[in-house]
């Protein structure tokens, strides 16, 4: 249930970062094209997301360790930027999926994502009853 919740939440972020034309992010919908084939296409675009952000994210954030540390964490926005870049190279062998124009634009539109999901997070945790 809780990769479903995250599918949805990472869909609808990566939906508002379509929505900001200068972060030249676009998500190209199945043919014919329709509103029923964008949501289909953001659902999956967020699952690719999400699993590429699981496996490889974690695999290069362990090995990234001493850069974190490095930086002060700052080298996560770099990660989460590359992420979404790996995730519209993986969905660019098809005539649909997610289109970054540029990787620093894509830096940018991964911040966003990640703001929208620490929100969404916060609001959908479940609370403890004390």
């Amino acid at each position: 249930m809780g990769f479903l919740i995250r599918v949805v939440v990472n869909a609808f972020a990566i939906w508002v970062v379509t929505l900001i034309p200068a972060l030249q992010v676009t998500v190209i919908a199945f043919p014919p094209g329709e509103t029923l084939q964008y949501v289909l296409t953001l659902l999956i675009v967020a699952a690719i997301f999400a699993i590429v952000n699981t496996i490889i994210g974690t695999i290069i954030k362990i090995i990234s360790i001493p850069l974190y540390i490095l930086t002060l964490g700052l080298i996560g926005l770099l990660i989460n930027g590359f992420l979404l870049w790996l995730t519209a190279w993986l969905t660019s062998f098809w005539n649909w999926g997610l289109r970054v124009e540029d990787f620093w634009w894509g830096v940018v539109a991964a911040i966003v994502i990640s703001i929208i999901n620490w929100v969404a997070g916060i609001i959908l945790r479940p609370r403890r009853k004390d």
